[in-house]
């Protein structure tokens, strides 16, 4: 049974892993040919992963986060209010790293902080409305630019896209 990619769950950093998903079964359903070999098949998923990461980057707007900071947002968003802690192992940072993001957030007004009340010690992030609003659109302006190009395919290759969309998110989640 096909599932819309809008109704897939969403596995950590993958909204755009979604679309990345979509835009390498594209490649290899325009080409007509599966690589059999893992090794080419590998090179040719990566290689069409990595340029269809690029050409959505290129739909962001320019808010001036980095590309860590929207993924810190987006997990947020998708998992709800984390300690500082559970964000860092979520986005797979070091601690240090992961506070010197919050901290930048923090200050821009993209997150905030309630404490615990069971442990005054812990403090729970979370995304602010403006957050929010800001990964709506950058979503929006990517989910549009995706779906212009999924346009141009045959009904046939919209299929096999549909169809591959659960094999490619379950490689994606192990």
């Amino acid at each position: 049974m096909r599932q819309h990619p809008a109704s897939l769950p969403h596995l950590g950093r993958s909204h755009i892993l979604q679309t990345v998903v979509l835009a390498i079964i594209s490649c290899l359903a325009m080409l007509n040919t599966v690589p059999v070999s893992s090794p080419v098949l590998a090179s040719d998923l990566r290689m069409s992963a990595m340029r269809l990461a690029r050409r959505l980057r290129q739909q962001r707007a320019d808010h001036g986060l980095s590309f860590g900071q929207l993924s810190v947002l987006a997990s947020l968003d998708r998992s709800g209010a984390m300690t500082a802690g559970e964000l860092a192992a979520c986005e797979q940072v070091s601690p240090p790293s992961m506070t010197r993001t919050i901290t930048a957030l923090l200050a821009a007004g993209y997150i905030t902080r309630t404490p615990v009340e069971a442990d005054r010690r812990q403090v729970m992030l979370d995304v602010t409305t403006r957050a929010r609003s800001l990964l709506h659109e950058d979503r929006r302006r990517r989910d549009e630019w995706l779906a212009e190009r999924l346009g141009e395919l045959t009904p046939e290759q919209r299929a096999a896209l549909a169809d591959a969309v659960p094999v490619l998110a379950a490689l994606a989640a192990r």
